[in-house]
């Protein structure tokens, strides 16, 4: 057991070595890169979050998706599948390339038509498996170009996870009660911030696994995200589209954790960890960990000053009114007419 020290621990925006979230790298120009819809998995073809992926990427337009179903046990059923989802849903324009081992992810060809879709779509599956497959290959540095560049990039469930730098894997039971071992390593590293992204949230009740990650890595931010619900993620803000909702796990400001005992199966025990829900039409800064509506009310409202007649508007090239100053001579009126006899002096 430990203690920590209460200063909360410095924030790092995006690990700089693979595979250790704790090194801190340069940040990233927010501005430049596309926009990355995360998905908590079980997508429903026909809702709302299939229809941001669709509209943003312009694909019932006749603009190109390029997907992958790298992560499945079944690559070719799953392409066919999908194939038909993004039918149903209004795009026709979508190509599956079987990337079922290493040396496809090498070909040319593939990675140039990568780089020229407007949309790429990750499935899930075994996110281990996606990266281990992609990652570092022609097609998965087209993938961080393409983004680069501007493209959307949509994955589900095991394609949401592979998206950060650090990736989260096993840690819990299967559905034949057997222990997954955990998995907790680089991932294809377009969601920075620190972030830890864990899918079907609710469903599978993952809210004790996200805990156990972040207490044993504090300056990782956890998200876990609903099924059938995305967080769309644009530079630095993120939207949560969908019934469901996203999850942040905080764990800068811990200040007692038990992570090394509980490793070995204790209970774990925590204090001061910070947890929020986030729905729709509340907009998250993921640089700041925090809901933008409480940093724009902590930011926003200008400081009021009393000027004097030569200061000139920056605005206009004027001389401003000081609602300040109309406030103070509207409110003390009466006291300079003679009916009130209590008129305020400077300070002297």
């Amino acid at each position: 057991m430990h203690a920590r020290d209460p200063v909360t621990t410095p924030r790092r925006e995006a690990a700089g070595t693979r595979g250790d979230p704790g090194v801190k790298g340069s940040r990233r120009d927010d501005h430049k890169a596309g926009t990355l819809i995360l998905i908590g998995g079980a997508l429903n073809p026909t809702g709302p979050v299939m229809d941001t992926f669709l509209r943003l990427s312009g694909a019932r337009e006749g603009a190109k998706i390029v997907g992958f179903t790298t992560a499945s046990t079944d690559p070719v059923g799953s392409a066919v599948a999908w194939k038909d989802a993004f039918a149903t849903a209004g795009a026709t324009n979508v190509e599956f390339p079987i990337i079922d081992r290493r040396a496809r992810a090498q070909d040319a060809r593939i990675a140039q038509m990568v780089l020229e879709a407007r949309g790429i779509f990750l499935g899930g599956g075994d996110q281990v498996q996606l990266v281990a497959t992609l990652g570092g290959s022609s097609v998965g540095r087209a993938i961080r170009e393409a983004h680069s560049r501007g493209a959307i990039v949509c994955g589900t469930s095991a394609g949401a996870a592979a998206l950060s730098d650090t990736m989260l894997a096993g840690g819990e039971l299967d559905d034949e009660g057997q222990e997954v071992p955990l998995y907790l390593g680089p991932g294809f590293g377009l969601l920075g911030f620190s972030a830890l992204v864990d899918t079907h949230f609710s469903k599978r009740g993952r809210l004790q696994r996200l805990f156990r990650r972040v207490a044993e890595n504090p300056e990782l931010m956890g998200l876990g995200i609903d099924e059938d619900t995305a967080l769309v993620v644009r530079g630095h803000l993120g939207e949560v589209i969908g019934n469901g909702s996203v999850y942040f796990v905080d764990g800068r400001g811990v200040r007692f954790d038990n992570a090394e005992e509980a490793k070995r199966g204790a209970p774990l025990t925590l204090s001061y960890l910070r947890v929020g829900i986030i729905g729709a039409g509340y907009p998250f800064d993921l640089r700041e960990r925090e809901l933008e509506v409480l940093l724009r009310r902590d930011g926003d409202e200008e400081t009021p000053s009393v000027r004097g007649v030569g200061v000139v508007d920056d605005a206009n090239g004027e001389h401003p009114t000081d609602p300040l100053e109309r406030e103070y001579r509207e409110r003390t009126k009466s006291r300079s007419d003679g009916t009130d006899t209590t008129r305020e002096r400077p300070d002297r």
